[in-house]
């Protein structure tokens, strides 16, 4: 009866907000669609379509607006300008009573909240949908004097929570079988996955130790940066629904006249801001993923001005061995307007069905990338060629990972970003050493010795034992099974020379260039 209530409440909604006209041009022709007719002379729809469903959403609460700002990041599933309008959508809502904040923090630390904290402040700083912050100042003891008037953050989960997602994530689950069935571009769309992909995220920012972890890592990589601080985690005081953390102090990147009157360089922070993320990316295949000005601050203390902060780490990005490849190597066409070698990796990779015609996905790229190249650097942007080979590629039945659709999101708002900071940014020539770095260490002489290097312990542990292993399995075959054991072998056996000559080469090739710089050195001197 609850789950019908709802239903009622967001057809309601959708109703006053003049969505009718929208869902019934979606609708297969039939009953339905004659029925909506009737109800969309009497709905509302002078606002653009883009502004009517982010103002559907913020109406319908907290967690439907998650689901539009995931849903933003999904632009090779949405027009450009409903993708435009979600991206806009802001998570805030009223905190919850601060006797429950307490009760909640004093039950996860086990002890009273004035034998932890000199001082705490009971009205939260930041209010969420899932969560909300307190600021404090740890009080220390005998275990950790350290703590005594370290200045921190509280992040604490709002309560029952999970009953209120479980039950509005079953709803959409419910509206995404409904459009899957009755609406013409229901299949295309894949309702389905993209709620389970908002699930997955919501989930993961439910467990607050989850995101302490992945804080942690980002700390450990940029622990001697001087572009980019994260705070430090409280460990003995975090828990999976409260996180004690190192308190930052900054400005909001969105206040920029603030920013700019504290004389903050803002053609450096531009560049600053690429370098950043491009360092995530492809040096460490890592990278935060909810980079709205909320969660990005600038430090204006004496000791590190101009730096960026980074807060909130529920969503992050991972990329593979296997995507940073695909990455690599696609980028290396699209620079060299290979387009065919973009359309065969793509076959390669396993993402275009097999009987893909090349010719057609060739001829496809072509005609999203080439345009690109007549403009200046400074005006094109990586997300946008991304989306749209994304888009392009949906024709051609192509399963785009979900991590790439995280990366081309947050690609986006980094580019927008340095462009508000900077709109003369050339982001080619800020992102340029980084990616012939990247792409020399994954695809070069660097790629293929690390590749090896790597590879030697399980050859050396693998050889030892291939004699024994084969006679095993010959012994255990039947005679019948011997010809195609024999040709395994000698595939293994070829396989096993390859690599030996491979090493042996790189070898050669490495202690030639070692005499050779040794000798230069000798006719230096």
């Amino acid at each position: 009866m609850s789950r019908i209530v709802r239903l009622s409440k967001i057809f309601f909604t959708a109703w006053r907000f003049g969505l009718l006209p929208l869902l019934r041009d979606s609708l297969k022709p039939g009953l339905r669609r004659s029925l909506l007719s009737v109800l969309c002379w009497f709905s509302p729809n002078a606002l653009p379509r883009g502004e009517r469903i982010r103002l559907t959403l913020e109406a319908l609460g907290p967690i439907f607006v998650k689901f539009g700002q995931v849903l933003s990041t999904r632009r090779d599933l949405l027009p450009e300008d409903i993708a435009d309008e979600l991206a806009k959508l802001q998570d805030q809502v009223p905190p919850f009573s601060n006797a429950k904040s307490r009760e909640i923090i004093e039950l996860a630390l086990g002890s009273p909240i004035e034998d932890v904290f000199i001082s705490f402040d009971a009205t939260p700083v930041a209010s969420a949908s899932v969560a909300q912050v307190h600021f404090g100042v740890l009080r220390g003891n005998e275990q950790h004097p350290e703590w005594r008037d370290y200045l921190v953050a509280v992040k604490v989960l709002r309560p029952e929570i999970l009953p209120i997602i479980e039950g509005d994530i079953a709803l959409m689950y419910d509206l995404a079988k409904l459009v899957e069935r009755t609406s013409e571009d229901g299949r295309r769309l894949k309702p389905r996955e993209v709620v389970a992909e908002f699930d997955t995220y919501l989930h993961d920012e439910l467990d607050l130790m989850r995101e302490a972890a992945n804080a942690s890592q980002l700390r450990r990589y940029f622990a001697d940066s001087d572009k980019l601080m994260i705070p430090e985690m409280v460990w003995d005081l975090c828990h999976t629904n409260v996180m004690v953390m190192e308190r930052m102090h900054g400005i909001s990147i969105g206040r920029m006249d603030e920013l700019r009157a504290a004389g903050v360089d803002f053609k450096k922070l531009a560049v600053d801001g690429v370098e950043i993320f491009f360092t995530q990316v492809f040096q460490y295949g890592f990278f935060h993923a909810d980079m709205h000005p909320g969660n990005i601050l600038i430090s204006l203390e004496p000791d590190t001005f101009g730096r960026y902060i980074s807060l909130d780490f529920g969503i992050v990005g991972t990329l593979s061995q296997f995507d940073k490849n695909y990455l690599a190597q696609n980028f290396l066409a699209f620079f060299n307007r290979d387009y065919r070698r973009v359309a065969e990796l793509h076959v390669e990779s396993g993402w275009v069905p097999s009987e893909t015609r090349i010719e057609d996905l060739e001829g496809a790229v072509r005609a999203v990338c080439e345009p690109y190249f007549d403009r200046p650097l400074k005006e094109i942007s990586l997300g946008i060629v991304l989306m749209r080979l994304f888009q392009t590629s949906r024709r051609f039945k192509v399963e785009i990972q979900p991590q790439l659709t995280l990366l081309q999101k947050t690609l986006l708002n980094v580019e927008g970003l340095g462009r508000q900071l900077d709109p003369d940014l050339d982001l080619w020539k800020t992102a340029k050493p980084i990616l012939e770095k990247w792409v020399s260490r994954q695809l070069g002489w660097r790629g293929l010795l690390e590749g090896l290097k790597e590879e030697a312990p399980n050859w050396a542990k693998l050889l030892p034992t291939l004699p024994r292993l084969i006679a095993e399995s010959l012994a255990q075959r039947p005679q019948q099974d011997r010809s195609l054991e024999l040709e395994v072998l000698k595939t293994v056996l070829d396989e096993e020379r390859r690599t030996r000559r491979l090493l042996a080469g790189a070898l050669l090739f490495l202690g030639g260039f070692l005499v050779g710089a040794f000798l230069i050195a000798l006719q230096l001197h």
